[in-house]
Parts: C-alpha cells; sequence; structure tokens
C-alpha cells in the first residue's frame, strides 16, 4: 500500500508543477533562487565587499565556473565506479543464472 500511495503523492505533485508552470513563467518563479545562488559566490569571492565590481564579478565567475567542474568530476567518477562494478565478476565462481524461459543454470 505504502508503494502505491508513495506513487499517488508523486503524480499528485507532477500535475502540481505542471499546473504552476503552465500559470507563470519558469523563469520569474525561480528567479529569486537563482539571484541567491549566484551572489554566493560573490559572498565567497569577495566576503568583505572590498574589490571593484568588475573584478568581484569576475572572480564570482570562476568560482562557479570551479563549482560547475568539481560536480562534473564527481559525476564522471561516480559513473566511472558504477561502470567498473557492472563489469566486475561475482566473488562467486558458483552463480545461478535463471534464464527467462524459467530453466536455471550453474556455472
Amino acid at each position: 500500500m505504502t508503494g502505491d500511495k508513495s506513487k499517488e503523492r508523486m503524480m499528485r505533485g507532477r500535475i502540481g508543477a505542471y499546473v504552476l508552470h503552465s500559470r507563470y513563467d519558469s523563469r520569474e518563479l525561480t528567479k529569486a533562487a537563482r539571484a541567491a545562488f549566484e551572489s554566493k559566490f560573490e559572498r565567497e569571492v569577495d566576503p568583505d565587499g572590498v574589490l571593484l565590481l568588475e573584478e568581484r564579478l569576475r572572480r564570482a565567475e570562476m568560482a562557479r565556473k570551479a563549482h560547475y567542474a568539481r560536480l562534473a568530476l564527481k559525476s564522471a567518477q561516480a559513473r566511472r565506479k558504477q561502470s567498473d562494478r557492472r563489469k566486475t565478476p561475482q566473488a562467486s565462481d558458483d552463480t545461478t543464472v535463471t534464464r527467462a524461459d524459467s530453466q536455471s543454470v550453474t556455472s
């Protein structure tokens, strides 16, 4: 039952999101959040607010690029790790494989 309720809750959320985005501009809905996210990088590179605006923006852009490069690196590492797990054979030599035609084969 919990799975059914969870799926229904997910569907209700999806419907709500579709209705919201049909009524309002998505960019306007997230404008404040995007501004706060961008200003985080400005505060990171110039916590005391002493740099000229142009320099602060340049450094903030580099900090943002570094942030996304770190995310890309972590993503690539995770994909590689997942791929390696799929390629690595199981530890046990005596594995049972069940085929679609319901025959079991022990190798």
